[in-house]
């Protein structure tokens, strides 16, 4: 939260108690605790999310560079596939025949190279598994993003009570407050439950 934001929290709070209502003093604070702690968790999964997408980035492009060095690897050795069968010498051959396994040997540790992790299958392993930790961490940004809101609103609902004395409000704002505690909840526990609750209900 910002120190404006912050400032106009304790001011709520200040009024409130100043008016005798302790508990809607408690209730603002509260709030507001863990609208600061719901800010933050929001941050920090945006900033999980970026980072997951531009290691996603940077796996699948080196993945199409192994590729592209497959292709040409391939291509080579079966031109030198078909000089080697052309040609009459056996030390030719064999010296051709030599650099074709050279090569096949190299695109095949381009494809499936486990002990440096940095073969073609690895690197799709690592890049989808980045991409689904960024879906994982936006999702969970959503949650806090939703859950930052609840806080707000409930804010300004018991900030209402105090000016209104309209007890209603006060009710209002507790409800929307464990509304914002839940959503928080499923930031951290089980950030797709929301995305998977309103998928369902579109079906």
């Amino acid at each position: 939260m910002s120190a404006h934001e912050n400032l106009e929290h304790a001011e709520h709070v200040e009024h409130a108690s100043h008016g005798g209502n302790k508990k809607i003093a408690l209730l603002i604070s509260v709030l507001a605790l863990f609208l600061a702690i719901s800010e933050m968790a929001g941050k920090s999964a945006q900033t999980a999310a970026l980072t997951h997408n531009v290691n996603s980035n940077d796996l699948w492009a080196f993945f199409q560079a192994k590729t592209i060095r497959m292709t040409v690897l391939n291509t080579a050795a079966e031109q030198l596939q078909i000089a080697a069968d052309r040609a009459s010498d056996a030390a030719t051959k064999e010296r051709l025949g030599k650099k074709i396994d050279e090569w096949k040997a190299l695109v095949a540790r381009y494809d499936d190279e486990a002990s440096s992790n940095e073969g073609r299958k690895q690197l799709m392993e690592r890049a989808r598994k980045a991409e689904s930790n960024r879906e994982l961490s936006l999702s969970r940004y959503h949650n806090y993003e939703y859950a930052s809101a609840a806080f707000q609103l409930g804010i300004v609902l018991a900030s209402a009570e105090v000016v209104t004395e309209m007890v209603l409000l006060g009710w209002l704002s507790a409800a929307v407050g464990i509304a914002g505690a839940v959503l928080t909840g499923l930031g951290l526990w089980a950030p797709d439950a929301l995305h998977a609750l309103m998928s369902g209900g579109g079906h």
